[in-house]
């Protein structure tokens, strides 16, 4: 169930959790095409199919997936207002942390490739390796314990459905960026915003 918190007190929330790729960045991954490049059937996630392959086999299709996710890397962006987010959490101290079902490896090269690796401690950052994938809530519970916080306490901000389901599992509040995608997930939703910008602006000085 969605949080009953209300607006002011979500945005004031000082523990911010990211998805990385669709949310801080331009989106740039053709899921259609990976599935197509490792033999995954549509609609199938590709994380559980990878891991549900016998030992060599997936040993090989992780080694194409990391090849694949590391080309994607040097055509990233930083999302419109991502810098501007993290900036004015961060003159407000608040613990930033990453969670994404890509590698950490990944997460700290497309940090640093769009200028924003120094608003994030590398313990903050937690790929597929470091917790179990969204929408797991695992890497959530381990950020908290990391914080000393509740996972109530914590904030998650994402693009995508997993993104959601994970704060919710966790008992965070939930950020919906949904201008990249344009559907729309209410039921796991505390607050929606259209762009990192607009929300941004609606953080409390």
């Amino acid at each position: 169930m969605k949080t009953d918190r209300d607006t002011l007190t979500i945005l004031a929330g000082r523990f911010w959790v990211f998805d990385l790729d669709g949310t801080l960045t331009v989106p740039v991954h053709d899921f259609a095409v990976i599935r197509a490049d490792l033999g995954v059937p549509d609609g199938v996630d590709i994380l559980g199919y990878v891991a549900s392959r016998p030992e060599e086999e997936g040993r090989l299709l992780v080694e194409r997936l990391e090849r694949i996710e590391r080309e994607l890397t040097a055509r990233t962006a930083a999302a419109p207002g991502a810098r501007k987010l993290v900036e004015a959490l961060s003159r407000r101290d608040c613990r930033l942390g990453i969670l994404t079902r890509n590698t950490r490896e990944i997460a700290f090269l497309t940090l640093a490739h769009i200028g924003l690796a120094g608003f994030f401690a590398s313990e903050d950052i937690l790929g597929r390796n470091e917790a179990r994938p969204k929408p797991e809530a695992d890497g959530l519970h381990k950020l908290a314990g990391l914080w000393k916080v509740a996972p109530e306490e914590l904030i998650m901000v994402g693009d995508y459905v997993h993104d959601l389901q994970a704060g919710q599992a966790a008992g965070a509040a939930t950020i919906h960026v949904y201008g990249n995608r344009g559907r729309r997930w209410p039921e796991w939703t505390d607050l929606h915003f259209e762009s990192l910008v607009e929300l941004a602006d609606g953080i409390p000085r």
